[in-house]
This record gives structure tokens, sequence and C-alpha cells, in this order.
């Protein structure tokens, strides 16, 4: 039996961890080994750093999910340095890819790459029909690239580097910075302090704006089958589907509801509300996998809000 090793970088965050979660408890296969990196294992900014990981684990896949990121205000302040450094690891491990003769390498790309001026739902032709927003510009075109490498790599080389595109991700291991983090994590963070507090809960905002979110233990399953099966050089959108958008109120209710949080909540209006929607397409996935079925969102809230009360002083925050 020919052993296929599965490299897997950035595998100790969000979606890392959701893969190594499936991975353990369901999907398992005798002939493919895992390893996934930690930022402490290798500096992938560094050409030397990244060649001397690939020749210790000789691997045959890439799951690319290595990227700096950062909320809103931080991708304003650095839009260079999230273009430069994303570019430069992104070219690390796609050349050490290519170098060390990996079979397949999917890397991970974000709906933020998508033309600020567009229509929706937003769907895989239409990542470069125009800029990205301009607040986080160096990140999105970063991530952009990869498709570009993927087709050059595919065109000059024969390389199978492909790409996916996931909506809002959640679960378990996120990040629940509430300035820095994103919108689900932020609010069980909320939540867990105004109940702990026994004070009102604040929502930013009416409460209005639509979103897409996806499990990461979904979106997980989602990577591995990608890994395993999916053939295109160009990307996929990994989405739930369009009639599964949810206003920002209810998914705070949902939140609330997991908390069993019976105090006041208070709607700042004053606050902007961000985008209306993003509504993405996951039309291309479902001719794939027309009866994939996603974690019922209540659920999907309730096992990430038991995960932060169990983990509250280990998580990140």
């Amino acid at each position: 039996m020919v052993k296929q090793v599965i490299l897997v970088t950035g595998g100790t965050g969000l979606v890392g961890k959701g893969i190594q979660t499936v991975i353990a408890q369901e999907d398992k296969c005798p002939d493919e080994e895992w390893v996934f990196l930690s930022s402490k294992d290798a500096n992938l900014l560094d050409e030397a750093d990244t060649r001397r990981i690939f020749e210790k684990h000789q691997p045959t896949h890439v799951i690319h999910l290595a990227a700096m990121v950062g909320g809103l205000f931080h991708n304003m302040r650095a839009n260079l340095d999230f273009f430069r450094n994303n570019m430069m690891m992104n070219d690390n491990v796609l050349k050490m890819s290519h170098e060390f003769e990996v079979k397949k390498v999917v890397s991970c790309l974000s709906t933020c790459i998508f033309p600020d001026k567009t229509t929706y739902p937003i769907d895989e032709t239409m990542v470069h029909l125009g800029p990205p927003h301009d607040s986080n510009f160096g990140y999105s075109y970063a991530k952009r690239m990869i498709d570009v490498m993927n087709r050059g790599y595919a065109q000059q080389h024969g390389c199978q580097f492909t790409s996916v595109v996931p909506c809002n991700v959640f679960g378990p291991h996120d990040n629940f910075n509430m300035e820095n983090g994103h919108v689900i994590p932020g609010l069980i963070h909320k939540a867990y302090l105004a109940k702990r507090d026994e004070k009102s809960f604040e929502i930013w905002g009416t409460g209005k704006p639509l979103r897409q979110f996806i499990y990461s233990l979904d979106l997980a399953r989602l990577f591995v089958w990608v890994l395993r099966e999916y053939t295109e050089v160009e990307p996929i959108i990994l989405s739930v589907d369009e009639a599964d958008e949810v206003p920002i109120g209810d998914v705070a209710q949902a939140i609330l509801k997991a908390f069993d949080f019976q105090g006041d909540v208070i709607y700042l209006t004053d606050k902007a509300d961000g985008q209306f929607k993003k509504t993405a397409s996951n039309a291309k996935l479902r001719r794939y996998l027309p009866d994939f079925k996603f974690t019922p969102f209540s659920q999907a809230i309730q096992e990430s809000v038991d995960w932060f009360k169990a983990n509250y002083d280990s998580a990140r925050k």
C-alpha cells in the first residue's frame, strides 16, 4: 500500500482543527498519514524553511490553510503587509509543492476576494471581474493570486493545484476575540460575559444584514472530499445553500438561546451594519454533491457554545 502524506499548513486554526476532528472521528483512510503544521513548525515566509519542512515530511498532498489574517481595522492599517506576507507564503508553498512533485494542493481562499461592485449571488466565474473592497485589497489580491498561480502551474507543469472559497466559518477552536474575531465567535464571547456578569446583551447595528455561515466540521468534510475527489483547477465555493442565509439578529438569538440567556437584549442601531448581503451560490458544489447534509444551524451554534464554555480558559480570545 502506497502511503499518502497529507501536509496541512495552518493546521491548528479553526479549519485545521475541524479537519483533524473529522479525520480522527469519521473519515480516516488507512493509506493516509495526516501532518498538521502550526506556525511553530516552520516559517512559511522563508523559502529555505518551507523547503526544510517539505524535505522532512515528503508530502504527496497539501492542504494550504496558513495565512496572515486580521480584522477590518488591522487590514486597513496594513494592506501592504497583508499582500506581501500572503504572497510570499503562498508562493513558497506552491513552489515547494511543485519542486517535491506533490500530486495535489488545495488552497483556501475567502469570499472577500470577490469584486466589491458585483451582482448576487456570486459564483466561481466572478473572482477577477473587478477590484475587491478597498478596506482589505492587499489580502484579497494575494488570495486571488493563488488562483492565477494554480492556473499557471497547471498550464506550464501539469500540476493539480486548486482552491476552495468558503463562506463565513465558525465552530470550536475559533478566535473568540471580541475586537478582531468574526461575528459568531465575537457574539458567543459577548453572550458568555453578559450571562456571567448578569448584564444586558448588546448587538451592534440593526441585526438585519444577511450572511451565510458554514460549520467548521461541515467545511472540514467538504475539504476532505475536495482533496480526494475534485479534479478541476478552477475554484469551488464551499457554502450552505442560498436559502440558509440568516440575519445577524437571528444569529444572536440562536446564541442567546444556546446560553439560556434571560437578560435584556439591546440593539445599538447607531452602529454601522456593514454590507447588507454577500450571497454566494453553491450551485457548483450541489452539482457534485446534491445530497450533502449541512449540520442544522441551531445545532452547530449549540455545539460551538458548549465548546467555548468548556474551554473558556484556553480558547483564543
